[in-house]
C-alpha cells in the first residue's frame, strides 16, 4: 500500500488554516484547500503494515489502504468508487468525525498517524468538482413504503440505502430545513451548509421525499404515521440535554449548548430569530461548562459573536500530551487535543465543578461560584472529591451548558407509539434493529445513545438492511459483521 518507504521518506502533513484574524470575522470553514500532490504524498505514508488495524478503529469499516493506495497513485476515480463502498457521506465525515482510524494507524506506533481524515475529504471534494457524484435512483420499485423520522446522518444513511433498493422513502423533520443536527448543530465554520444541500439534493433526485415542519407525536400523530407506512424508522437522535440543577439555576442567561449553537446556525444561514428570543454573545463574559466537541462548538461561535472573555470548564483532569501505559495502542488515544476554536482563544479550566449560580437584582446570571476537584476511582465508578480552599467566583453573563445529552426524548412521539426503552434510557432494540413494537425500528443517537457521525451513519446503513429485510425476506444491503465492530462502545 502507499510507497514502501514512504512513512520514513515523508512527515504528516495536514491542512493549512485560515487566519485567525480573518476566520473569526466570518462563518467560512477554517482549513484551507489542499493539493492533489501534498495529498498524494501523504497517501504515500500508508505503509504495507499486513494487518491494517485502521479498520480496528473505523465503525464504517472503510477500506482505508486501498484509497490512500489509489490517491498516491493519482486514481482519484477509483478512490471515490473505493470510499463510497463502505461511506455514504463522507464530506460529512470528512469533517466532523474526530478520526478513530488515525489512533489505530499502524504508522503512529512510532510516528505520527497517516492523515487519513484529510485525505478522505479530499477525495469526496475531488468527486463533486468532478462531478463524479450523481444521483443513483433504483433500478426498481418494490411497491412498499417507509417513513424515516429525523434527517440527521442516521435518518439520511438509511433513507438513502432503503431507496437505491427500491422502497418508496419518505422523511420526516420537525424544523424548518433539513439535516437535523448537521444543519442546526453543527456550526458553519466546521462545515458550511451548502455541503449538506448539495448531497441532500442528489438524495431527493434519487426519489427521495423530505417533509418539513411534521413533529411526530406533536403536529402527526404516532400512530397514524405508522398506519400509513409498511415500516417505520426512529432516527430522531438523544436531544435530552444534559442539566446543572444546582442553587441559581432558574436564572436568565443560563441555556442548553444546543439552544445557542442552533440560533446561532440560523442566523449565519440567514434565517431570522426573534430578538425576544436571541442569545447572543457579543460583549459577554461567557462561561462554558463542558470540555467535549460540543463546549469547542459554542467556544468558536463566540468567537464569532466577538464575546468580551470566554472560559471553557470542564470537570476532568487535563488529558496527558502523549498516550498514557494505561492507553496503548490502538485504542482510542485520550490526549489533549487543540481544535480550531481553541486556537482562536478562551481559557480552557479543568478539574473545576461549579456550585452555584449567581444573580444580580433583575434576575440575571452575573457569576458563578465554583471549587476544583480531585478524580479518583471508588468501587470501579469515578467520583470527585473537593480541593478545600480552592474555591472561586467567576463573572459571567452568558452561561451555556454543553454536558452532553443523556438520551431521546421521551413524550410524544415514543410514548405514543408504546416503544420501550433499555436501561440506559435508549430506545430498546432486539437483534434486528426493531423495537418492541412490530415494524418499527431505530437507529443512530435515539437507539444508540450520544455518539458520533460516523456511528450514526453506521447505524443508519445497518437498520436499513433489517428493514428491508422485514419488508422483502431478505436483503442484499450490508449489514453487521457476526464479530465485527458494530457494538463497540467508542462513542
Amino acid at each position: 500500500m502507499g510507497k514502501v518507504t514512504g512513512f520514513l521518506e515523508f512527515e504528516r502533513e495536514g491542512a493549512a488554516s485560515r487566519a485567525v484574524s480573518e476566520r473569526i470575522r466570518d462563518w467560512k470553514e477554517v482549513p484551507l484547500p489542499v493539493d492533489g500532490a501534498l495529498l498524494r504524498q501523504q497517501g504515500a505514508r500508508c505503509m504495507d503494515c499486513g494487518i491494517p488495524f485502521c479498520h480496528q478503529g473505523c465503525p464504517l469499516g472503510n477500506i482505508i489502504p486501498d484509497w490512500n493506495d489509489l490517491v498516491y497513485r493519482n486514481h482519484w476515480r477509483d478512490a471515490i468508487d473505493a470510499l463510497h463502498a463502505t461511506n455514504n457521506f463522507p464530506e460529512f465525515t470528512g469533517r466532523l468525525c474526530p478520526a478513530p482510524c488515525e489512533a489505530s494507524c499502524v504508522v503512529a506506533i512510532g510516528s505520527e498517524a497517516v492523515s487519513i481524515k484529510l485525505i478522505e475529504k479530499t477525495i469526496i471534494e475531488r468527486a463533486w468538482e468532478e462531478g463524479w457524484v450523481v444521483p443513483e435512483p433504483p433500478a426498481s420499485e418494490t411497491g412498499r413504503s417507509v417513513a424515516v423520522v429525523g434527517s440527521g446522518p442516521a435518518g439520511l444513511a438509511c433513507a438513502q440505502q432503503l431507496r437505491r433498493v427500491g422502497h418508496r422513502v419518505t422523511v420526516l423533520e420537525r424544523a424548518d430545513k433539513v439535516g437535523g443536527l448537521l444543519r442546526y448543530g453543527i456550526p458553519e465554520f466546521k462545515m458550511e451548509k451548502r455541503v449538506l444541500d448539495r448531497r441532500l439534493a442528489q438524495m431527493e433526485a434519487e426519489g427521495i421525499e423530505f417533509k418539513t415542519g411534521v413533529h411526530v407525536g406533536v403536529n402527526l400523530d404516532a400512530a397514524t404515521l405508522r398506519a400509513k407506512y409498511d415500516a417505520l424508522v426512529l432516527c430522531g437522535g438523544a436531544c435530552q440535554a444534559r442539566d446543572l440543577p444546582i442553587p441559581g439555576r432558574e436564572l436568565e442567561g443560563i441555556h442548553f449548548a444546543l439552544e445557542y449553537l442552533s440560533q446561532a446556525n440560523r442566523r449565519a444561514s440567514g434565517e431570522s430569530v426573534p430578538e425576544a428570543e436571541a442569545i447572543s454573545a457579543e460583549g459577554k463574559k461567557v462561561v462554558i461548562i463542558g470540555g467535549g466537541d460540543t463546549g469547542a462548538d459554542c467556544l468558536g461561535t463566540a468567537h464569532r459573536q466577538h464575546c468580551a472573555s470566554v472560559h471553557q470548564f470542564e470537570i476532568v483532569p487535563r488529558p496527558p500530551d502523549t498516550r498514557s501505559p494505561e492507553n496503548p495502542w490502538p485504542q482510542w488515544n485520550n490526549v489533549f487535543r487543540v481544535s480550531s476554536a481553541h486556537e482562536e482563544g478562551g481559557v480552557r479550566e479543568y478539574q473545576i465543578s461549579t456550585k452555584e449560580f449567581l444573580g444580580d437584582d433583575s434576575g440575571r446570571v452575573m457569576a458563578l461560584r465554583t471549587v476544583r476537584v480531585n478524580m479518583e476511582a471508588r468501587d470501579g465508578r469515578m467520583s470527585f472529591s473537593e480541593m478545600p480552599g480552592m474555591e472561586r467566583v467567576y463573572p459571567a453573563d452568558l452561561v451555556l451548558l454543553a454536558m452532553g445529552f443523556v438520551g431521546p426524548e421521551r413524550h410524544g412521539m415514543l410514548s405514543q407509539l408504546g416503544v420501550a426503552l433499555n436501561p440506559r434510557g435508549n430506545v430498546r432494540q432486539d437483534e434486528n434493529r426493531m423495537t418492541n413494537v412490530a415494524g418499527v425500528f431505530a437507529a443512530g443517537d435515539m437507539a444508540r445513545g450520544q455518539s458520533l457521525v460516523v456511528w450514526a451513519i453506521v447505524e443508519g446503513c445497518h437498520t436499513a438492511h433489517f428493514i428491508d429485510k422485514y419488508l422483502m425476506g431478505e436483503s442484499d444491503l450490508p449489514k453487521p459483521l457476526e464479530f465485527g465492530n458494530d457494538r463497540r462502545p467508542f462513542a
